[in-house]
């Protein structure tokens, strides 16, 4: 059964089996399997076509891939290999979405409104910057927003993390078994950590605690080669310094892109949508939520991909019932 359309008066609508919002791992990997099942999947690829991937450099932990591979060229990858299976793929981002009943209905910024039996929501998450301009003049030059990614690339040097929560706890244990040093900047002078975890970043010899340091820039001539400090910003005994750096970690959270689901789906206090019994169920029949937009305990290709093909395999599951 192919998508239908339907003119209505002011906007054009039409009627699929299968719509997924989102091109990362899960979009393009939940594209792949509702072609092959013959859902005639129509995908709209979102705000960053190919996901938060485009903007790495080189991936070295996804499976296939034994000398590694370029973030965009793997992006391009999975699109190609939803194309060849038949998919729908489409540029252009959803911005509203009345998911009230079934058919789903969902509005495309380009004035399109989609109505579907089944919605794969595959929106990703955004990690979150300081605001600095050189974290996009040094993107993939020595900036990253995730250790488990790219700290291999920094063994036997020198990094920092910025964060005072748990997450950035883990980030600085994390490259401590990987580089020579890690300096863990510090905006307030305490760590919101959980008690354990501020036992553990402590207790690492190679971690050293910068507290009341803000980072207000970063330096060097083809990537990271240091960053500037403010020491007690705003206070009247407030320093500048420079540290010496090779690579330069955020880890002050990811905001899940799910702003426009709220109203009709669980999400947790931070904003993810909250799926059901460790599948991508949602409250809602026929809605499934994959990737990071679920995910806040991982956030890998890997697995974003796992659970875009899950929810493609429970979309046909749903609509062989109906």
């Amino acid at each position: 059964m192919e998508s239908t359309k339907e003119t209505t008066p002011g906007t054009p609508r039409e009627h699929v089996r299968c719509l997924i919002l989102g091109s990362g791992p899960a979009g393009y990997t939940a594209a792949v399997y509702a072609s092959r099942a013959g859902l005639n999947p129509v995908l709209y690829a979102g705000i960053q076509p190919g996901g938060q991937l485009t903007a790495t450099t080189e991936v070295e932990n996804f499976p296939g891939y034994p000398q590694g591979v370029q973030g965009a060229s793997l992006m391009e990858d999975l699109r190609k290999q939803a194309e060849r299976f038949g998919a729908d793929l489409r540029s252009g981002m959803a911005t509203r979405a009345d998911l009230s009943f079934p058919p789903y209905r969902i509005s495309i910024d380009s004035g399109q409104e989609i109505e579907a039996e089944t919605l794969i929501i595959a929106t990703g998450a955004t990690a979150r910057y300081l605001g600095l301009a050189d974290e996009r003049k040094y993107a993939g030059l020595g900036v990253s927003a995730c250790a488990t990614c790219d700290g291999f690339f920094y063994r036997g040097r020198t990094v920092a993390v910025v964060g005072g929560g748990d997450t950035a706890c883990e980030e600085a244990l994390y490259l401590s078994s990987l580089a020579r040093k890690v300096y863990l900047i510090v905006r307030k002078d305490y760590l919101r950590a959980s008690r354990v975890m501020r036992e553990r970043v402590m207790q690492t010899p190679n971690i050293r605690l910068l507290f009341e340091h803000n980072a207000v820039g970063l330096y060097g001539e083809k990537g990271v080669e240091g960053v500037h400090l403010l020491y007690r910003q705003g206070e009247a005994d407030e320093q500048r310094v420079s540290l010496a750096i090779d690579g330069f970690f955020l880890a002050i959270g990811h905001t899940p892109n799910s702003d426009l689901f709220k109203a009709w789906l669980d999400t947790d206090a931070r904003g993810y949508i909250q799926t059901l019994g460790g599948r991508p169920l949602t409250r809602l029949p026929g809605v499934f939520a994959a990737g990071d937009v679920a995910d806040p305990h991982y956030r890998q290709a890997v697995t974003a991909a796992a659970s875009g093909c899950m929810a493609a395999m429970e979309a046909d599951r749903y609509l062989l019932t109906k």
